[in-house]
């Protein structure tokens, strides 16, 4: 059972517990008598005890002279019991029995107080989980400067984009002298690059150094099922922004909410329409002089409606895109803050060896490498556990558990010694940091670690075809010693043949099909199946070309790199052989093989 459940079940069992408890107090308070039986009352009679007696339908009621309090006494009242009374002398009266005051007290009492928590309980519900109390409410998060805790001094690897926003945050506290010449700050500000690079950081550190309010929020947290919800949530949120302005909206993952609308289609979700309809007129319809800037972030623009992106509603566009090797250094040092390192850490060899990683994996890596120095009792941080902790993000953890056979292991060690002397053999290609046949992750066996030496944007053929041919130096080694094919090759196979693929499809690089573009990227800040190609109107003849095309380079790479293995057939046989005993050769080990490994071009040694 959810926790919260439990309390509410606690408060509610509470509530009926104390309902019974007043309900008997207050009943003990209104009849604070004895009960008697008649023979007593009558002794008390005769021993002139009795001061007066009240008669009612079904008992009477005395009081005594010689002691506080009431009797009652549970008999039948009889016709004759007032001469009864008149030979004792005592004053008696008759009363006509009402029990609504104690009705009231006793019920209606303990019914108002528990319904009471009964409704307390229900807007406390309403409030966490959206219920019908808050139904048409904002649910932005409403943060001030002292609560975000960010500045730009927290955020590294953007500098460009953090000098766009700076103009935000000079606005945002003058505005005035910001339009002295006419000038109007951008409505909207557009967020746009890969997961994890640090954009609803780069908009808490706005609000940080603007020190005004910030409304965070979800496009996800607009749409309900029921229809209008959302549009009324928009409305909610900007009024609230506008009483709090000069402030921040930040709608985060903006796709969620304003995926374009497409014409002629049947309409599948009148709600999220809607929703986007009425911040399409909330942006459209306030005044920038107000002092409300909406900031949004997304990995997905080209999903967006284009009435979000035109003029006066999104204005600017601020591409966040995964740091550079300076970038990803500086990031690095802003999470060290907060771990203790050891003087070996060397944050620009780190950055090296971290090509591609974002801001959330950096910062990962950081906690991973701190866990480590935890784990194995360490009074500071050291680069090892750093390189470790890179390794099982690449490639996962170690598998230690997984026991090969002696023979797979042969395979194993010849294959990661394929991709190593290939990289090492052909010109232009990434330095091999590391090699291994220590499985794991789910399914690597072994691993082979190439550390770029600078961060490159542009590729050529020569340069992809040479990436092609690295990928397929396991497979290659494999025939050339085993003469057998084994299914270690699988994730190289699928990566070689996305690469030679894009070559003849995106990239126009095959000589027959010429400069055509026959597939088209999606989700251009997204990796896996939301960034798969998608293939554009081309007729039968034009896709077995394709297929052709993509098996020609395969084959004629796979001949490249079993080529490079035969002239160096005696030092991969050696180099597998010392893999083998110490399962990991680091850069010491490889700098000795790269001086012996005959090149492409002909040359031996490095």
């Amino acid at each position: 059972m959810d926790k919260r459940q439990q309390i509410h079940l606690g408060y509610l069992v509470l509530a009926v517990l104390l309902t019974l408890f007043l309900q008997h107090q207050l009943f003990s308070m209104l009849t604070a008598a004895r009960t008697v039986p008649f023979s007593e009352f009558k002794r008390y009679l005769e021993e002139g005890r009795i001061e007066e007696v009240v008669i009612s339908d079904q008992y009477l009621t005395a009081r005594l002279k010689d002691a506080p309090g009431r009797i009652i006494v549970t008999a039948k009242v009889e016709p004759k019991l007032s001469e009864f009374l008149d030979r004792y002398h005592v004053r008696y009266s008759r009363v006509v029995e009402s029990h609504l005051l104690e009705t009231i007290i006793s019920w209606l009492a303990p019914t108002l107080i528990f319904f009471g928590i009964w409704l307390f309980l229900i807007r406390r519900m309403a409030e966490r989980q959206g219920g019908f109390v808050s139904i048409g409410k904002s649910r932005a998060k409403v943060y001030v400067e002292k609560d975000t805790g960010v500045t730009f001094n927290d955020v590294a690897g953007c500098e460009e984009a953090k000098q766009e926003l700076k103009e935000v945050v000079e606005f945002l506290k003058d505005p005035q002298s910001w339009g002295r010449l006419g000038a109007r700050i951008p409505k909207g500000v557009l967020l746009v690059g890969p997961p994890g690079t640090g954009k609803t950081l780069l908009a808490k550190a706005v609000a940080g150094e603007a020190k005004v309010p910030f409304f965070s929020i979800s496009g996800s947290e607009f749409v309900e099922m029921f229809v209008g919800v959302g549009a009324a949530r928009v409305r909610d949120l900007f009024e609230q922004a506008k009483r709090a302005a000069p402030a921040i909206i930040f709608i985060d993952e903006l796709d969620a909410l304003g995926r374009a609308r497409t014409i002629g289609a049947p309409i599948t979700n009148d709600e999220r329409e809607q929703t986007l309809n009425q911040l399409l007129v909330e942006m459209d319809g306030f005044d920038s002089r107000t002092g409300v800037v909406v900031i949004a972030a997304t990995n997905r623009p080209e999903i967006l409606d284009p009435a979000l992106l035109r003029a006066g509603r999104f204005d600017r566009r601020i591409v966040v895109d995964l740091p550079d090797r300076k970038g990803r250094a500086q990031i690095l040092r802003v999470h060290m803050r907060r771990i203790k390192t050891a003087p070996d850490v060397d944050v620009d060899k780190i950055a090296a060896l971290t090509a591609g990683f974002s801001g959330a994996d950096l910062e990962n890596l950081v906690n991973e490498a701190a866990i480590l120095a935890t784990r194995r009792r360490a009074e500071a941080v050291t680069m090892e556990d750093f390189t470790k902790a890179i390794e099982r993000i690449i490639a996962g953890a170690e598998r230690k558990s997984r026991v090969l056979s002696e023979r797979e292991r042969e395979v194993v060690a010849h294959h990661e010694m394929g991709h190593a002397l290939v990289a090492l053999a052909i010109p232009g290609t990434d330095p091999v940091h590391k090699i291994s046949v220590i499985p794991r992750g789910v399914g690597a066996l072994g691993y082979t670690i190439q550390r770029p030496s600078e961060d490159r944007y542009l590729l050529t053929r020569e340069d992809l075809l040479a990436k092609i041919a690295v990928l397929l130096g396991g497979r290659a080694a494999e025939m050339l010693v085993f003469g057998r094919l084994s299914t270690g090759a699988a994730d190289d196979l699928a990566k070689a043949t996305d690469i030679a693929r894009d070559m003849v499809a995106r990239y126009g690089m095959d000589p027959e099909l010429g400069l055509a573009v026959y597939e088209r990227e999606q989700g251009q800040f997204l990796q896996g199946p939301f960034a798969q190609p998608v293939l554009t109107a081309a007729s039968e003849e034009v896709r077995k070309k394709l297929d052709l095309a993509v098996k020609r380079v395969l084959d004629e790479q796979f001949a490249r790199a079993k080529g490079i293995l035969e002239r160096n057939r005696a030092l991969l046989e050696e180099s597998a052989k010392k893999l083998l005993a110490q399962e990991t050769l680091e850069e010491d080990d490889i700098r000795e093989i790269a001086a012996r490994v005959v090149r492409e071009d002909g040359d031996g040694g490095a």
